[in-house]
């Protein structure tokens, strides 16, 4: 826990990365207790929360933070203790996918602030790739109460737990088609497309930048 801190502290956009891959490693061992779905949502939370403090103390960030960040916390909970309560569920997804959106438009405008690339700022690219995953998993969510069916499962299934939609979000995000998950309605389809562009648009906004600083830095190296 120490370690954490440290890294939160020093890196932040590190921290972060590194709590967000060992949530979606340590969710199959807690998932299948009440307590351990809500301690892993709620760190998880915390530690966004602590990172995106570090990086960007903005007013704006103060609002979404009381509005947005708070009661997404606590939603967190109660939908640990109630994952089949549709109401629930959905305005949990509600207040957390545009909680994880604002996180990473932080993280990218990070990125951008400076003309120099710090190490804390690579892990920031890798962050708020995962962030943007964690939000459409949100999205999936809703998308699953308003239009029941929405996704199917290998196995036939078609009401889906969060963390298959969280792989989904991540197969789809990268692009690399190995999701037995699969969108079967319209309105699934469409935000799977939408998240397909995303992901295509990130990376080449990250390559961009990474390739425009190192051109900035041959022209001033005499």
């Amino acid at each position: 826990m120490a370690a954490m801190v440290r890294l939160v502290r020093t890196h932040p956009s590190g921290g972060l990365l590194v709590a967000q891959l060992a949530a979606v490693l340590g969710y199959p061992f807690l998932d299948h207790t009440t307590w351990g779905r809500a301690v892993i949502g709620v760190v998880n939370m915390l530690v966004v929360l602590a990172a995106v403090y570090a990086v960007r103390r903005t007013p704006a960030f103060s609002w979404m933070t009381v509005v947005v960040g708070v009661p997404a916390v606590i939603f967190t909970v109660l939908e640990a203790n109630f994952p089949t309560h549709e109401g629930i569920v959905l305005t949990s997804a509600l207040l957390h996918a545009p909680f994880y959106f604002y996180v990473s438009y932080a993280m990218v405008r990070y990125l951008y602030e400076d003309d120099q690339v710090s190490q804390d700022e690579l892990f920031a690219t890798g962050a708020a790739f995962t962030v943007v995953a964690w939000g459409f998993a949100y999205v999936f969510a809703a998308v699953q109460v308003l239009w029941p069916g929405s996704f199917m499962g290998a196995g036939g299934e078609d009401e889906l737990v969060w963390f298959e939609l969280l792989f989904l979000s991540f197969t789809n995000l990268t692009s690399v088609g190995l999701s037995d998950v699969l969108p079967v309605l319209d309105h699934a389809r469409s935000v799977v497309m939408v998240q397909q562009v995303v992901g295509v648009l990130y990376i080449a906004l990250v390559v961009a930048r990474l390739v425009g600083l190192t051109a900035a830095r041959a022209r001033r190296t005499p």
